[in-house]
């Protein structure tokens, strides 16, 4: 049968430890040895030699103390306090008072992990092949030439990132236009980090062949592992095997874009 009125209030019950009286009218709470606060003194029952006491006239609660109206003495039996529904009474939970053993998540939480909202403990920051920093630059002048036929520097065509990690990778993307003068000859590029060639020793990345009016777009990609978390800087090379090499003609902009990818 269903209730009239005002269902019944279900909360957390609590029989006190025995209380030795004494010729005093504060005494302290426990629970289990543990001291214990009450929210209010309407929240307990209190019996005194066999009869319930009125709360705020006879007995308050403050802190876990009770305080009786009037001091007792050691021929007094406190014959219980029992405290009613404490957990219906928390509008706001307190602080510091869930742990992380009351959560049903699963996974394992750590320093490192997060509580998502499927209730679940995953990695915090990005996971393995994901990009976490971006660095780019570009270049357009009204032209940059190399009669080299070894590798110099394209000027001013430099990137420099610092890896969070020794074990993440940098994903290095060039597009650059070229022009190539004699027919016949051939251009290169290639990337460095630092002084070390991250291509073939003369080849490079990429040849545009020469020709009349042979122009191109340069491209190159690779995935270098710096195995470092200093500042690392990339550059652009190249070099021509007769006549002459052109970069970023007529002020066509070239790019040259680091991507640090998690390990």
């Amino acid at each position: 049968m269903a209730y009239i009125g005002k269902q019944p209030a279900k909360g957390n019950f609590v029989k006190l430890d025995t209380i030795t009286t004494s010729a005093t009218t504060t005494f302290n709470l426990t629970n289990g040895g543990v001291a214990y606060s009450p929210i209010s003194a309407n929240n307990c029952l209190v019996s005194l030699n066999g009869i319930l006491q009125a709360p705020t006239d006879s007995y308050t609660i403050s802190g876990s103390t009770i305080i009786f109206s009037s001091a007792l003495t050691t021929s007094d039996v406190i014959d219980f306090i029992i405290v009613l529904g404490d957990v219906l009474s928390l509008g706001t939970v307190s602080d510091s008072t869930i742990g992380i053993a009351k959560f049903t998540a699963t996974g394992t939480p750590s320093s490192s992990t997060f509580l998502r909202g499927d209730n679940s403990w995953a990695s915090a920051g990005a996971t393995a092949g994901q990009v976490i920093q971006v660095v780019s630059t570009s270049l357009a002048s009204a032209s940059i030439t190399t009669t080299s036929t070894s590798f110099v520097d394209v000027t001013g065509f430099t990137a420099s990132i610092t890896p969070a990690s020794a074990s993440n990778k940098i994903l290095i993307l060039v597009n650059i236009p070229a022009y190539v003068s004699n027919s016949g000859s051939g251009g290169y590029i290639t990337i460095l980090r630092g002084a070390t060639n991250l291509g073939h020793s003369t080849g490079g990345f990429g040849l545009l062949r020469g020709g009349a009016d042979t122009f191109g777009i340069m491209s190159a990609n690779y995935l270098d592992s710096p195995a470092t978390t200093s500042s690392t800087t990339y550059k652009l090379q190249f070099l021509v095997n007769a006549g002459s090499m052109e970069l970023t003609f007529n002020g066509a902009r070239g790019t040259l874009t680091l991507l640090e990818i998690k390990g």
